[in-house]
């Protein structure tokens, strides 16, 4: 009995525990809570099994090997950046994909992701890149199908549907792909694990043995996440501070377009957009995003404007749609789609105290056309002159285009970028640009468009509508 019992205390014992996880953060607690004391989400912790190995105490004092190094004394070696071959999701990535980094692509069911990254792993191969394509959700043959509607693959692309993760890092270790894609990380699971595929314990643990390997291999990830109702990453948010860029694929599964949109990113700017048509044979790149979006735009209608917006380093010139009128019930109703609805409440609220229309008792409706969300400052003069032209029913000039940031005196206040803007309105045919009076004194004249200079909200009003 003392043999076995000697036996028993010198091994590493596993014992087996239940805690509790919060499905939005990931905080790990030993008893249920109604509201989560990290992220502050109510009714989101989860009961789990987990199993903890019980061993030898720490020694407190060790030798240690490491050092600290000098800052002056690291040398900085260049980023090696390749292509995936669609210049909209280079854009996005900051000019191509980083060897040994970890993306993560989100987005709604049915939006595109799976074939997004199934055009990536065709022009890759075109490009004789090693890529390995797990699946977690299809069959080969269901693959098999989808890619024979974007077209040729070469040889240099393989298939695998497998969720157990101690199997897909041993082939990969194996084979050594320069492209490792995960659909969909959910799906995954490790057997060192003992809760469901999913979870957030095996949703942090096959992150983590995913981003360990695309850093000691070098190898680049892609990792495809499910969202929420809310919109946000299944698991953990820990997920997304693991990996080094965050991708979410927006817009209506049932409308035509498609923009992917950077969240997160290590290796360059996260204000950049792609925008994508999806068609029968896969996603098409669309390279100007503002003719597409003004597509159908009505003639002679009032409430409709020409506003644009900066996304990164590229001007969108999109239109802005009102509605106003009176109200049958006694608390009138306001509806924003495609922009902030706070703010909408304030610029109606400046247009009543700063120039005096009476749209308290107004039904009022603003829209930004295509389905796109926009929540730069710079729309403001678009959303008040909608409104205003909705309100006198008057129609707006078709080839006048506005930005400018409106403040709650009723001021319009500079912008960054203007220079963009007006040479991407030009471009598009519009001959009037109103903007903000010290946006226009910063700028040179620009043959083939007027420009109009405002200080007040007022001041555009009566130059436009």
């Amino acid at each position: 009995m003392c043999h076995a019992h000697s036996f028993l205390s010198g091994k590493q014992m596993a014992k087996q525990k239940t805690v509790y996880f919060c499905q939005s953060c990931g905080m790990e607690s030993s008893k249920w809570m109604g509201q989560c004391p990290s992220c502050g989400e109510w009714n989101t912790f989860a009961e789990e099994a987990v199993t903890v190995k019980k061993g030898s105490a720490s020694v407190s004092r060790r030798e240690i090997h490491a050092k600290a190094t000098r800052l002056n004394d690291i040398k900085a070696a260049g980023e090696e950046r390749f292509s995936t071959g669609i210049a909209e999701l280079d854009r996005v990535l900051g000019g191509g994909i980083v060897p040994g980094s970890m993306i993560l692509v989100g987005g709604d069911p049915g939006i595109g992701k799976s074939t997004l990254l199934l055009q990536v792993c065709k022009t890759l191969s075109e490009r004789h890149k090693s890529i390995l394509y797990v699946s977690g959700e299809e069959s080969l043959q269901q693959i098999k199908l989808r890619a024979e509607r974007i077209g040729e693959f070469s040889d240099t692309l393989s298939l695998l549907c497998e969720t157990n993760l101690e199997i897909v890092d041993e082939i990969v270790r194996r084979d050594l792909p320069q492209i490792l894609v995960i659909d969909s990380i959910q799906t995954m699971y490790s057997e060192h694990v003992t809760s469901a595929p999913g979870s957030v314990s095996q949703v942090r643990e096959s992150t983590g043995s995913l981003l360990q390997m695309a850093k000691v291999l070098g190898i680049a990830v892609f990792i495809i996440g499910h969202v929420t109702k809310e919109g946000v990453v299944a698991g953990p948010r820990v997920l997304e501070h693991m990996v080094d860029t965050v991708l979410y694929f927006e817009g209506d599964r049932h409308a035509a377009y498609r923009i992917l949109r950077g969240v997160k990113n290590r290796f360059g700017s996260t204000n950049e957009i792609g925008v994508f048509e999806m068609r029968s044979g896969g996603l098409i790149e669309v390279e100007n995003p503002s003719e597409f979006m003004l597509g159908g735009k009505p003639k002679g209608a009032s409430g409709s404007v020409v506003a644009c917006s900066m996304e990164g380093s590229r001007p969108i010139l999109l239109e802005v749609q009102a509605l106003v009128c009176r109200s049958n019930f006694g608390m009138p109703r306001r509806t924003a789609a495609g922009t902030d609805f706070n703010r909408v409440n304030l610029l109606m609220a400046v247009l009543e105290k700063r120039v005096g229309l009476q749209m308290g008792n107004c039904d009022a409706y603003v829209n930004i056309a295509g389905g796109i969300r926009m929540n730069e400052p710079a729309i403001d003069l678009g959303i008040v002159l909608a409104l205003v032209s909705s309100y006198k029913n008057r129609p707006i000039d078709e080839k006048t285009i506005c930005f400018g940031e409106v403040g709650l005196s009723g001021e319009v206040r500079a912008v960054n970028m203007a220079e963009q803007r007006v040479a991407e309105a030009k471009k598009l045919g519009f001959t009037v640009c109103v903007l903000p009076e010290a946006t226009k004194s910063a700028l040179s004249a620009i043959s083939g468009i007027r420009l109009i200079g405002v200080k007040s909200v007022k001041d555009a009003i009566d130059l436009v509508v």
